[in-house]
């Protein structure tokens, strides 16, 4: 037998295993090495398809200084606390620079979490600004794409000279990858712009997922080089993107032009953190990676999103998630008192919201597999969603088909199952 310690919220789940009946689907390059400040540095020093950092800024230039939010580890605390101290030793004074919280429509990030992303020497000694996508006083209107989609950002971006974007690459079940334009689009957007971006993922025509729309694609995916477009019309002057370890920190570092790095990291994660399979299987048991990942349920669905692509119809999905912070949105439940996934779609065609296409997403995989989730969700409120409640791994396998071939998917959203032709 096996072991191997599956994370779940803080802490993680013992799993005994037998190797001949279970697969572990994990990252090709298992063994890389956290990143040194000096590392990061070089990489400041020779970015992509930019001049250097330090030949971008100037004393007087004023800099705001983009950050993901607690739902996302982007190993911030080190990027931000290095990007810092090069910024004012090349003459931006510390009083010029503030910092600003991607948050979109998501909660805004607490004090503790405001220390913990970008260490207490940050926090006690650079302003830091929250975004509020709800309030209309704190954005402003920059027009439209040339697609329609009316663009309305946090009106604190006029307020600097240069603005840099920090994040993490990672798949993304819809826009593709994570990191990059996101930090502007849906990150310091208005909800209106939200909605108008991710409703692209969705063909209200054909039904079903828009073509080119899905896990890992950029090229051909609307929801992508829409929220590109919103970015642009910012042209941010710098961006730094990672890829992160389990325990989030930073084994990639990704710096240069906000487009042409970002799309080169997003190649690289592609073929590092994709694994080919031969064919499906009747269970899978996947961990979210632990905690942010699975912070809530509606980050805690991008794993169960990579899991449905290695299981078979009909087959067994046990979802590892604590959901500390519940849900992810108050009204989360209110999508599943649809009959189906189809009525669930209609009724986004008629008052689309984003939380509903997540909603729709997640009803869609409950209708092909059957899906156990081990939480600390109520009880009710997973049947609602056409899940079945477990509170340990242990229930959750008492609730499987025996003596089935498995895979077991220790990162789930970090790690994507492909099909081999």
């Amino acid at each position: 037998m096996n072991e191997i310690q599956l994370a779940y919220g803080r802490d993680s789940l013992r799993f005994a295993f037998d190797q001949h009946r279970f697969q572990v689907l994990g990252e090709k390059s298992s063994t890389q090495k956290p990143l040194t400040d000096i590392e990061i540095g070089d990489a400041f020093s020779a970015p992509i398809e930019s001049p250097p950092l330090d030949d971008l800024f100037s004393p007087g230039d004023s800099v705001l200084i983009v950050v993901s939010d607690a739902t996302r580890a982007t190993a911030s605390a080190q990027i931000v606390n290095l990007l810092v101290r090069r910024l004012i030793q090349n003459a931006v004074a510390p009083a010029d620079l503030a910092i600003m919280f991607a948050t979109g429509i998501h909660r805004a990030v607490t004090p503790a979490e405001k220390i913990e992303l970008l260490t207490p020497f940050i926090a006690q000694r650079v302003r830091t600004l929250d975004h509020s996508a709800h309030d209309p006083a704190a954005l402003m209107t920059l027009g439209t794409t040339d697609r329609g989609t009316p663009v309305e950002l946090n009106r604190a971006l006029k307020d600097f000279d240069h603005v840099i974007l920090t994040g993490a690459i990672g798949f993304h079940y819809f826009a593709g990858f994570t990191g990059g334009r996101k930090s502007v689009c849906p990150g310091l957007a208005s909800a209106k712009t939200i909605e108008a971006t991710h409703m692209l993922a969705l063909d209200f025509e054909e039904g079903g997922r828009r073509s080119g729309v899905g896990t890992g694609l950029l090229a051909g995916n609307a929801v992508h080089e829409e929220c590109e477009r919103v970015a642009r019309m910012i042209q941010p002057r710098f961006s730094i993107n990672t890829v992160v370890d389990d325990l989030g920190r930073a084994v990639a570092v990704y710096a240069g032009h906000w487009r042409a790095a970002h799309a080169f990291g997003c190649e690289e994660y592609l073929a590092n953190y994709s694994t080919e399979l031969s064919a499906t299987r009747k269970l899978v048991i996947v961990s979210c990676g632990g905690s942010p990942y699975d912070i809530n349920l509606i980050q805690a669905h991008k794993a169960l999103d990579m899991a449905a692509q290695a299981c078979s119809k009909d087959g067994t999905i046990i979802l590892l998630a604590e959901c500390l912070d519940g849900l992810g949105h108050p009204d989360f439940l209110k999508w599943f008192a649809e009959e189906n996934s189809s009525s669930l779609e209609a009724r986004l065609r008629e008052a689309y919201e984003v939380n509903g296409q997540t909603a729709w997403a997640l009803l869609t995989k409950a209708e092909r597999h059957r899906i156990v989730l081990v939480s600390d969700l109520p009880a009710e409120e997973v049947r609602s969603m056409r899940m079945l409640p477990a509170r340990s791994l242990t229930e959750a396998l008492d609730q499987t088909e025996r003596n089935v071939e498995g895979y077991i998917m220790p990162r789930g959203s970090a790690v994507m199952p492909r099909l081999s032709e």
